[in-house]
């Protein structure tokens, strides 16, 4: 089972690619594809036909998925992208900021 070192509701700053710069709240991640959805960044237009579901086609824009490696966890503490500690507390494995040493909300 792979693990990424941000999860779903992470607050995230892209640091590569056309969207870099850009934040966001993750919605969505495949941890075995290695790729993260983050609201309004990598959006795409896709052409839709008319169908059951939605009688009129149309162009749809979404957010499609991107790599891991390219986001970073925003620190609770300073607001900056900052990379990603582990530790034990009280008996649990937890997620820290590695700028400030601020826990992330688990």
């Amino acid at each position: 089972m792979a693990h990424l070192h941000v999860k779903k509701g992470d607050k995230v700053q892209v640091i590569s690619g056309k969207d870099k710069g850009k934040q966001g709240v993750i919605l969505e991640a495949f941890p075995s594809k290695q790729r993260v959805v983050v609201e309004g960044v990598n959006v795409v237009k896709k052409h839709s036909k008319p169908n059951q579901m939605s009688t009129q086609g149309g162009i749809v824009e979404f957010e499609a998925p991107i790599h891991v490696s390219n986001v970073m966890p925003l620190d609770p503490k300073t607001n900056e992208p900052t990379r990603v500690g582990y530790r034990i507390e009280n008996g649990n494995k937890v997620r820290f900021a590695k700028k400030s040493g601020e826990v992330f909300d688990n």
